[in-house]
């Protein structure tokens, strides 16, 4: 199969060097391969085609010489040759590497230690994945160790957290869930205490919110959720916030929701970065500190997460 190819030209002045050091961060952040020293190459399916483009009119806004050209290989020897300029293997065995000392800390690690491990290893794998445009077999094994090990350290967190099960998200009437009883783990963490606050302020008019110490033993008539078995819970890559709003239809009306659901969905089980979630996970953990009492946790949390829909809904307007 042949791959379409940018290829950008640039002479840059040696002096002053601000604009050369740029150009060559941006490159790096590409993921661009050098053909020779000035004449850089990516294939155009690449998420950072974009940031290319960019770079050329930013060289000759700043008065140097820069041409993009897009074409095809002439032929499969010099498709092959273009494509081992991408070959990410080392960086594969080396991301290997690294998850496999991080399995070996797992025994003594303190639940902080594991909690910045998985940032760490997340941040790792999104970078080399954002940069393997030609992803095959080691690729595919990077990303089931590194999903291996993240549940492992899921596990030692929180050993009951739910797996995720397959299925369609069924759509969901609101004017059936009302003056309900709903269920989750005691002590809860951000996808329960997002969740609650999801069901009270746009599903449930009068809520009752109770806190299992064994979800096994969830009361039959109440409504379980963010756990194995529940009525809501993870489904594929959704965690319990996302399948919620997307059950009661709140996500296509409310942007700002579905950036809430982001930001859930990274600090419980990772993903893309988002930019509140260190200040959110410290607030939580501080929450979480001073009330040792569920509904009280609950009633703290609230204005949070009022304030953060608020914000982001904000910032969608501006």
């Amino acid at each position: 199969m042949k791959t379409d190819w940018l290829i950008l030209t640039a002479t840059l002045p040696t002096r002053p060097s601000g604009l050369r050091v740029r150009v060559w961060r941006t490159l790096k952040a590409t993921g661009a391969a050098s053909l020779r020293e000035g004449v850089y190459l990516l294939p155009e399916h690449a998420g950072s085609a974009s940031t290319l483009r960019e770079l050329e009119h930013t060289i000759r806004e700043a008065g140097a010489e820069a041409h993009m050209l897009a074409m095809a290989a002439r032929d499969v020897a010099q498709e092959q040759s273009f494509r081992a300029m991408f070959d990410r293997s080392e960086q594969h065995a080396a991301f290997l590497q690294s998850l496999k000392e991080a399995r070996s800390r797992l025994a003594t690690a303190s639940a902080a230690e594991l909690r910045r491990e998985l940032r760490s290893l997340d941040a790792q794998l999104l970078a080399l994945q954002a940069q393997d445009f030609f992803p095959g077999e080691s690729g595919e094994q990077v990303a089931a160790a590194a999903a291996a090990l993240r549940r492992e350290l899921e596990l030692r967190l929180s050993p009951d957290e739910p797996s995720a099960r397959a299925g369609a998200i069924v759509a969901l009437n609101p004017a059936d869930y009302q003056a309900r009883t709903w269920a989750s783990r005691k002590r809860p963490w951000i996808d329960r205490l997002a969740t609650a606050w999801l069901i009270g302020r746009f599903i449930d008019r009068r809520p009752v919110f109770r806190w299992l110490a064994d979800a096994s033993k969830c009361p039959k008539r109440a409504l379980g959720y963010d756990f194995d078995g529940a009525a809501f819970t993870h489904v594929g890559d959704k965690v319990t916030f996302e399948v919620v709003a997307e059950s009661f239809g709140l996500l296509a009306r409310d942007p700002a929701l579905a950036r809430l659901g982001e930001l859930v969905h990274f600090i419980d089980v990772g993903g893309f970065p988002v930019d509140e979630a260190a200040g959110l996970e410290t607030l939580v953990r501080g929450l979480q500190a001073l009330h040792v009492d569920d509904d009280a946790l609950l009633a703290a949390a609230l204005p949070v997460f009022d304030a953060l829909h608020a914000a982001m809904g904000a910032a969608d307007e501006r």
